[in-house]
């Protein structure tokens, strides 16, 4: 097999059309002139794919200095001579400051590591260019309807699109650019080479866990550990043409400006930047924010309609016109009789809520997300088959470095053979059901501070009655609902801290091996506490206050206090007052803060950094350094700005905003219909916000790969599900929509009558307590308390209505599921095809067996212990660097002399 795969290798994977304007990477013809690149090593040419940083005290030439870890020290040297014989390239510099002295090592990997490493990981490479257009679906609609779009704009540089495989170093003439090894590689592509090597790489004993650049980061040997950014963001200052800026500055020129809200993302190159897994987020972003529009629209047009039947609604007219006809019963044991006729204003202004278009929203917004859902994983399909991840998987996910180092036990994998850190499943199980405990407990805990928030607005209130001010006992109502949706929002934003901390602790103590399964348990655990401490307060609101108070003479009561009953104008005007509090609040606390402490952060970072006084270049094998003055005005090195920028943490928080934002949109819309609207504007401000940070404020993430958007999708189908029953119940036992119905088609069709219909008198018992003096509640009750037969008539109607409303909405949704495909039709063909070329391309590599490249000898170092996969091709004749370690084996890594 050998011999033959030294042959010269004539199969052929696709027809290749090989033109000038087909570029890979940054491999272009004839591009324009671009900046010089600053992130090389001293010699200018080789290129920095990945920086370590460490920071140590400055003191005077003392070999040991005080209050450096002797410990931390002699690991990070064990760390870095591992890194060096894994084949990888290594150059020191330090800054000195006033106080610290920073430690900078530069890493690059060269073209032997490179091109095995990619074999191990399955980078794809290209085989042919493809020519199909990406086109938005509002761009596609306005096209078919031959009118230009508002919202494109011409990106320079736009990546292209390629038929791919997986790398193959046998087949490396056959790939698309592989003449030139300097950009072969993306820069993305190198730099999940090195963040492999890194978390892969021992500076310790395999039993204790000591391995990866992750577990040094926790425990402080290193300070950082990233790429680098691709020179700075800010254009030149003289101007350019668009083709030469880099590609972080057409980022920061055609994405992340304020102007660009109007625009469409350049998706393609955010993704050539910052990987699939953050381009895949803001596609989504963007994709949940053009659906927005069009449910915001029709939100409006709901809105607009309560207005105009706020001055022609009969029952409306009847309230504001009868004066003092109707005499109510007092709210709270201390409160006086009123006078119905005093909540015409807020009667009117329920109408804005609470009107026939109300039951038209629910049943759209419901279809609307189950449509938005759907469109979405076609949508999501297309761009992970674009971006090369339809078929992503992680065959063999290494176990997290935390659970490497607290795993009790090792077992051999029957699979590879090899002894890997072991945690019992049944002790894992009996963490998980105890984790299961706990969140219960906070759950009750959260509805404990909803009980306390109840009873702060009933006491609140009756301490506004008795202060004698008649013009704050007339708003008593009003101020208390206000106030404690006010407290309310402060007490979710401080549960969500200790949440998410509770929900880190949680996952942590139940020892998921892989990194995969922990984000998903620690995302599903801080989803079901938001979940909880978000809506819990909305729920109660719209589906339990005011249902169990009893009526005069036998009012129900809550640790000696009387149970919140519904203010003047119902509740369905104090669930919109509460969504709007909730929701806008804390997207405008959510933006500040993302607005104000990422710049507190970075100039405390700035400051913390400086004053720099020197720059010390460490060669290798020499004791003597070599100092560098600086002026002030010189400009920093490349690895020197980004450390003084933030550090990246991820996309969580980012979606679960998102998601929680999309639960009050599709759960409470019947009685907020301008939900979709704030949320509209809140998101145009949001994809700005996150796309400034990342193009300026935040290190470089090491770039992930990613099929789609993970745990978060069975969330929303589970939000979506949730929305059409809450919908349901809203309509039905909320709002005034069907005793409206039941009253115009059983008693009068234009709804005169139906205020005094809705109210009940109080029972005879408590007339003779109050000097005999009647006065008016509303409910369905006869004279004696007792239930009237319109109340029954109304309570099955309303189930009635429930179950038809669900039944009908599910089955129009599961039609969409069943006529709307997963994935296009053309981009599944495009998929079938290139799945059979590449298997008929890698068919005769898997036979070959391991061959190199050609005309160089297939010879494995004795340093290097095979297993179970192929070995490193040998350096090329210019490099000095030895070739990869593939593995270390556990029993013989503290062996003296042993790799």
């Amino acid at each position: 097999m050998r011999r033959k795969g030294q042959r010269e290798d004539t199969a052929t994977l696709i027809t290749m059309e090989t033109k000038p304007e087909n570029n890979y990477g940054s491999i272009t013809m004839n591009a324009p002139v671009r900046p010089w690149d600053r992130n090389v090593f001293s010699d200018g040419s080789t290129r920095v794919d990945f920086v370590l940083v460490w920071e140590e005290p400055l003191s005077s030439h003392v070999e040991e200095s005080a209050g450096v870890n002797p410990v931390h020290r002699k690991q990070r040297e064990k760390f870095l001579k591992k890194l060096r014989s894994s084949g990888l390239l290594l150059e020191q510099k330090e800054v000195l400051q006033m106080r610290r002295r920073i430690c900078f090592v530069l890493l690059s990997a060269p073209w032997s590591v490179l091109c095995y490493y990619a074999e191990e990981i399955s980078l794809r490479a290209p085989l042919q260019v493809a020519t199909a257009p990406v086109i938005n679906w509002s761009e596609r609609i306005l096209s078919r309807l031959s009118l230009p779009s508002p919202l494109s704009q011409n990106v320079p540089n736009p990546p292209s699109d390629y038929y791919t495989c997986q790398f193959r170093t046998n087949k490396l003439q056959r790939f698309l650019g592989s003449d030139n090894r300097e950009t072969f590689f993306k820069t993305t592509q190198r730099h999940k080479v090195l963040y492999e090597i890194l978390a892969r790489t021992p500076y310790g004993s395999f039993k204790q866990g000591e391995v990866g650049i992750d577990r040094l980061l926790n425990e402080q040997v290193f300070t950082a550990a990233y790429p680098l950014h691709e020179g700075g963001f800010q254009p030149p200052t003289p101007p350019v043409p668009p083709e030469s800026l880099a590609l972080r500055q057409i980022l920061y020129v055609y994405w992340a400006q304020w102007s660009c809200f109007r625009r469409y993302q350049p998706l393609d190159h955010i993704r050539e930047y910052f990987g699939e897994k953050i381009a895949l987020y803001f596609a989504w972003l963007g994709f949940y924010t053009g659906w927005l529009l069009p449910a915001s629209v029709v939100g409006t047009m709901v809105f607009l309609v309560g207005f105009c039947l706020m001055t022609t609604d009969v029952p409306a007219m009847e309230v504001c016109d009868i004066r003092n006809s109707f005499v109510m019963c007092p709210l709270c044991n201390i409160c006086s009789n009123w006078n119905y006729s005093s909540i015409c204003v807020i009667y009117k202004a329920g109408i804005l809520f609470d009107n026939g278009g109300t039951v038209f929203l629910s049943v759209f917004m419901s279809l609307w997300a189950i449509t938005f859902l759907e469109y979405w994983k076609r949508t999501c399909a297309t761009l992970s088959h674009r971006w090369d991840c339809s078929e992503f998987q992680d065959v063999e996910e290494r176990p997290r470095p935390e659970f490497t180092a607290m795993a009790p036990m090792t077992m051999r994998n029957p699979v590879t053979g090899s002894e890997e850190p072991y945690f019992p499943a049944n002790t894992r199980f009996n963490r998980t059901l105890t984790g299961c405990l706990i969140i219960i407990i906070m759950v009750a805990v959260m509805l404990m501070f909803l009980i306390c928030i109840i009873l702060y607005r009933t006491i609140l209130r009756i301490i506004i009655y008795r202060s004698g001010n008649s013009f704050v006992s007339f708003s008593a109502e009003r101020i208390s609902s206000i106030s404690g949706s006010v407290l309310n929002l402060l007490v979710i934003l401080m549960l969500a801290r200790v949440h998410t901390s509770l929900a880190h602790i949680l996952t942590r103590w139940e020892m998921h091996r892989t990194q995969t399964k922990y984000e998903d348990m620690f995302i599903l655990k801080v989803f079901i506490f938001q979940f909880v401490n978000f809506y819990s307060s909305p729920v109660y609101i719209a589906f339990f206050k005011g249902s169990f108070i009893g009526f005069p003479g036998n009012y129900n009561t809550l640790f000696g206090v009387r149970n919140e009953d519904c203010g003047a104008g119902g509740c369905l005007i104090e669930l919109a007052q509460e969504l709007l509090v909730i929701m806008m609040g804390k997207q405008m606390i959510n933006n500040m803060q993302e607005f104000i402490i990422p710049k507190v952060k970075s100039w405390w970072q700035k400051r913390k950094i400086s004053p720099r006084l020197t720059e010390v270049k460490v060669d290798k094998g020499e004791e003597a350094q070599k100092e560098v003055k600086r002026d002030k005005e010189e400009e920093v090195s490349p690895w020197e700005a980004d450390y003084q920028l933030l550090v990246c943490e991820g996309l969580f928080s980012e979606y679960l905003e998102m998601v929680i934002q999309f639960g009050f949109v599709t759960i409470f819309v019947a009685a907020c219909p301008l939900a979709p609207l704030f949320a509209l504007v809140n998101n145009w401000i949001e994809i700005r916000l996150d796309a400034h940070k990342f193009v300026t404020e935040n290190r470089r993430p090491v770039a992930e790969r990613a099929q789609d958007i993970g745990i978060w999708f069975p969330i929303m189908q589970f939000i979506t599900h949730i929305a059409v029953l809450s919908n349901a119940f809203l309509i039905a036992f909320t709002s005034s929509f069907l005793p409206r119905l039941y009253y115009r088609y059983t008693r009068d069709s234009t709804l005169r009558g139906f205020t005094n219909f809705t109210l009940a008198t109080s029972p005879r018992i408590y007339n003779e307590q109050q000097q005999n003096t009647s006065c008016r509640y509303l409910g369905f009750r006869d004279k004696d308390g007792e239930y009237l037969p319109e109340y029954f008539h109304l309570l099955a109607i309303r189930l009635a209505f429930v179950i038809v409303f669900e039944h009908v909405v599910f089955i129009i949704g599961r039609l969409i599921d069943l006529f709307v495909p997963d994935i296009p039709e053309e981009v599944e063909m495009k998929m079938k095809r290139e799945h059979y070329l590449a298997k008929e391309a890698l068919a005769e590599n898997q036979s070959l067996g391991k061959t190199l490249f050609p005309g160089e000898e297939n010879v494995l170092p004795s340093n290097l212990r095979q297993r179970g996969f192929r070995p490193p091709p040998p350096p090329p004749p210019q490099s000095d660097s030895p070739p990869p370690i593939l593995k270390v084996i556990p029993e013989e890594l503290d062996t003296p002399g042993s790799c």
